[in-house]
């Protein structure tokens, strides 16, 4: 049976649009650091810029020194200058360090767009900015009888820290980190601890387990009190819970613990965009919850006293391992966002976590957390359904693709229409089994490869072409059931085989470029249409073809300047009307043209340059008209 996430995960807000590609960071005084530290602890809204005393440097100070420090928006030690994380590209197998602009400060997602540009890139490895090298890797399969986990796709979600891109960790089933065996320097055998991790408050779960810190040394549930990692999720073990969470919970094992044995109606839950979410454990007979709003205000104490009485968990039997987005046994079927999170020696002071709190809040965490938001989109088809892939964001090769109810929250049902007409989530392509051309020939999940299988146009007519079968994407029979496999079948233009790819995709130009909109995702009325080398994560590098002939991305369409209709009139992004300047069609030899002014977008004299403005020109079938539609 196919298994979904609950209601319970389901969000409303919109997300932002996506920062500069090209990064700079702003070094600050310590004077200002401190300004940002004490306005962050009473309640102020601080500048959002990294304090000059990061999470490790005050927990160290305090007499806890962190063991294990783990991020991929920004470093956690003010000196740290090393890697954060690494990206490995699907497309080759190379891998890549992405590190912060600079010892202290946020990361360097410039790099890994630039590295990524045109493949898909997994999260490799999260490297321990501590000096005990405890990095965390794709996990094991587990006694939960799950394979191994994969890493998480690297540029499913974007934010701001600080005014910065970066990006989270989007956790979904099958997704997990894991250290290797048991951690250097975290705790074991009913030592103190602490931990905290920032995380999402609206991109949650029910199921097992989104975790964050100290497991058993392998994947496997070896009894009470051998875990102590700090979990928020919508799962309410010990009833009664107030409200529908999430809820900030540690996992100790076999067992979400919010109270002493396990139920506690005070835990009222954190909802917010950012959580910051704290545990710590003495190890023999205390243990306490905190949450806090990872953007504004300070910490609340859900849970300050005894450890379950329950057998097992006094004294504490931790094996020192360290899990990211998995239960101990790699139960690894939730889901969840994260940002950051440290582990310490000791049992930390309140004090201490106060100041971490208010640096998080002076980081300047910004964006939507719950939805995917790179040029991904759903791909809604017959009866409003979404084209998804079987197994709930495990597909592996040969994975079926049909058709189910549109999930916001499910990252198999959100499709990057790439520049070679390739359409890919969860890094693999959709592929005809076979590469076969034969009508009825169905649709899997497959590696991405280049071949004509894995070809994809979408078509003014709202279907999804294949050119080297020669047919479309198709739902047998109008079918609009959840699991209704598809197949290519005969073009016929019916409503089985609509399919809008709400993504959009590339416009590919002349010299392997992509029809671009100047100021990086962020395009308002007149701002420049142009040549840019292609980049497979810039939202305006996707545009969706309506079946009215208008091309648009970030909202607006692409629009020539004054409705205009002389040779040379450039094109603008303006907002979408019913102008003739905004209409375009695809002809058979490559170009787009604009039947009002019965000319052609070009680029002037073949120009391929980055920043080459676009116009309309008299049709004349050379390389500078040919502009293809994904």
């Amino acid at each position: 049976m196919r298994r979904r996430r609950s209601a319970s995960s389901r969000l409303h807000s919109p997300h932002a649009a996506g920062p500069a590609r090209r990064l700079a960071q702003t070094l600050m005084s310590v004077a200002a650091a401190v300004g940002l530290l004490v306005a962050a602890l009473v309640g102020l809204p601080g500048v959002a810029q990294a304090a000059g005393s990061q999470p490790c440097d005050i927990y160290g100070g305090a007499g806890t020194p962190c063991v294990a420090a783990h991020s991929t928006t920004r470093a956690l030690f003010s000196a740290y200058g090393g890697p954060l994380y690494q990206v490995t590209r699907a497309s080759d197998g190379a891998s890549a360090d992405i590190g912060p602009l600079s010892a202290g400060g946020y990361a360097d997602a410039g790099r890994q767009d630039t590295f990524c540009a045109n493949t898909t890139c997994s999260i490799s490895k999260v490297y321990d900015q501590t000096s005990r090298h405890n990095d965390l890797f794709p996990g094991p399969a587990g006694t939960a009888g799950m394979g191994a986990d994969r890493g998480a796709d690297a540029s499913e979600l974007s934010v701001t820290a600080g005014g910065h891109k970066v990006y989270g960790i989007w956790i979904s089933p099958g997704v997990g980190y894991r250290s290797h065996g048991a951690a250097s320097g975290v705790a074991v055998n009913g030592q103190p601890e602490g931990a905290y991790m920032v995380a999402s408050g609206t991109h949650v779960g029910s199921a097992c387990c989104f975790d964050y810190g100290n497991a058993e040394s392998t994947p496997a549930d070896t009894g009470n009190g051998h875990m102590d990692a700090v979990s928020i999720a919508t799962t309410c073990y010990f009833a009664p819970c107030s409200g529908s969470g999430p809820w900030i919970e540690a996992d100790l094992e076999n067992g979400m613990f919010q109270g002493d044995n396990g139920s506690n109606t005070a835990n009222k839950g954190n909802n917010s965009t950012y959580v910051t979410a704290v545990l710590k454990n003495n190890g023999q007979t205390t243990y306490a919850l905190k949450g806090g709003n990872s953007q504004a205000g300070g910490l609340t104490t859900w849970w300050d006293g005894a450890l379950p009485s329950r057998g097992g968990y006094r004294p504490m039997q931790q094996e020192g391992g360290i899990i990211l987005g998995t239960g101990g046994d790699n139960s690894n079927w939730n889901m969840g966002t994260f940002f950051e999170g440290v582990m310490v020696a000791g049992y930390p002071t309140d004090a201490a976590e106060n100041a971490v709190q208010a640096n998080i809040v002076s980081a300047g965490y910004s964006g939507q957390t719950n939805v995917p938001n790179g040029p991904q989109g759903t791909i809604t088809g017959p009866g409003n359904q979404c084209v998804d892939v079987t197994a709930d964001d495990t597909g592996v090769n040969g994975a079926a693709v049909g058709l189910w109810n549109c999930q916001s929250y499910a990252e198999d049902q959100h499709w990057t229409h790439n520049a070679n007409g390739s359409l890919g989530t969860i890094g693999r392509c959709l592929d005809i089994i076979g590469n076969g051309t034969a009508g009825g020939t169905q649709v899997e999940l497959w590696d991405c490869n280049g071949v004509g299988g894995q070809k994809w146009v979408q078509r003014a007519d709202g279907s999804l072409f294949n050119p080297q079968s020669g047919r479309c994407l198709d739902s047998p029979d109008g079918a609009t059931a959840n699991g209704t496999r598809l197949r290519i079948w005969d073009c016929n233009g019916s409503a089985a085989q609509k399919f809008a790819v709400n993504g959009g995709a590339p416009v590919a130009g002349p010299g392997g470029t992509c029809a671009d909109v100047a100021g990086d995702d962020n395009g308002s009325n007149a701002t420049a249409v142009q040549l840019w080398g292609c980049q497979s994560y810039a939202v305006d590098q996707h545009w969706f073809h309506g079946s009215d002939g208008r091309l648009h991305t970030l909202g607006r369409c692409l629009d020539i300047i004054g409705n205009g209709t002389a040779g040379g009139t450039q094109v603008e992004l303006w907002d979408c009307n019913t102008a003739g300047g905004q209409i375009w069609q695809q002809q058979a030899d490559g170009s787009l043209l604009n039947p009002q002014s019965g000319r052609c977008l070009d680029s002037p004299d073949g120009a391929t340059a980055n920043g080459t403005r676009l116009r309309i020109w008299d049709c004349n079938g050379s390389a500078a008209q040919k502009f293809a539609l994904g």
